[in-house]
């Protein structure tokens, strides 16, 4: 089980977060993805994987009801992708 967070440079000079949420179960996948958007600024991308299944759900809802953007969601082998960008 890991809850690493760590930033890539991107060609724009904002920091995509890497959140690596996998082994954890819900709710906890989202609500580490919750606290580091809290930390981040307007526009920047987190990316997470994850290897909880109610994640997808969790995460779409998020997105909507949060107005943060899910840019990506897409499943591999067991792990689930997601790409959000904050809201701003």
């Amino acid at each position: 089980m890991s809850t690493n967070t760590n930033s890539a440079a991107t060609a724009n000079d904002m920091a995509v977060i890497e959140l690596d949420v996998t082994g954890l179960n819900c709710p906890m996948p989202l609500l580490k993805a919750k606290k580091a958007l809290n930390d981040m600024q307007a526009q920047q991308q987190l990316r997470v994987q994850a290897t909880d299944p109610g994640s997808v759900r969790d995460f779409e809802v998020f997105a909507q009801q949060s107005g943060h953007h899910l840019l990506e969601s897409r499943q591999q082998g067991d792990v689930y992708h997601y790409v959000l960008q904050k809201k701003g």
